[in-house]
């Protein structure tokens, strides 16, 4: 009786399943899920933008877009003063409007990047064909930099004081113009009197330039150090 009760269990035991363990369980649902996905979601095609790429920071793109005007400014007066301002002279006199923005641009930047900014610009005026000698290039950066050191120096920044600056600049800039073209034999002593009104009307056209170029150098906040 005893040897066929124990013979009835080991059968019983034998039918019963063998459970799973916990690891082949978690593998399989592990691989159920990620079929899943694969057919179910795809990734969504990448689109590369110069943006994207670039990878600008909102303040850079703000100084991008300053230096984009300062720029358009630049040319902007060479074809204001080609086309228009040409046409309309004073006792042989006009403006320079190319060399008034320049100089208020380095200025009001400041020497750390004024100074790196006057020696460009400068250098693409003269190969403008708009600039009357290479010497533009030599007059424009030294005294660029020079107001610009001088209004940091001495006075404290302000409308009037950057101005003035670019006004004595743009003043020697044009009595320099006329030493090298007496020097080249190009002019004559009795031109001078149209090279100072010349600087005096360019020291006009400083006042409505600086109102323009000031809120131009606003964008992106200021990067100037005193």
């Amino acid at each position: 009786m005893m040897a066929e009760k124990k013979r009835r269990q080991s059968g019983t035991r034998r039918r019963k399943p063998a459970k799973p363990s916990v690891a082949k369980t978690l593998t399989q649902l592990l691989k159920q899920r990620k079929n899943r996905d694969a057919m179910d979601f795809k990734p969504d095609v990448q689109t590369a933008t110069w943006m994207k790429t670039a990878r600008l920071t909102h303040l850079q793109q703000l100084r991008l877009t300053k230096w984009l005007l300062y720029i358009l400014t630049v040319v902007m007066s060479l074809v204001v003063q080609d086309v228009i301002m040409s046409q309309v002279s004073i006792f042989g006199a006009t403006t320079d409007l190319p060399a008034c923005s320049i100089l208020l641009i380095t200025v009001i930047e400041g020497t750390e990047i004024g100074s790196l900014f006057v020696l460009i610009a400068s250098t693409l005026y003269y190969f403008s064909g708009h600039a009357p000698t290479a010497w533009c290039i030599a007059l424009l950066t030294f005294l660029g930099i020079g107001a610009t050191l001088f209004r940091q120096l001495f006075w404290h920044r302000s409308k009037g004081s950057i101005i003035l600056c670019s006004a004595i600049a743009l003043s020697a800039y044009e009595i320099g113009l006329f030493a090298v073209g007496l020097t080249t034999v190009l002019t004559r002593w009795g031109r001078l009197p149209v090279f100072l009104l010349t600087a005096v009307l360019s020291c006009l056209a400083l006042i409505p330039l600086y109102s323009l170029i000031y809120q131009i150098g606003q964008i992106g906040g200021n990067t100037w150090k005193e």
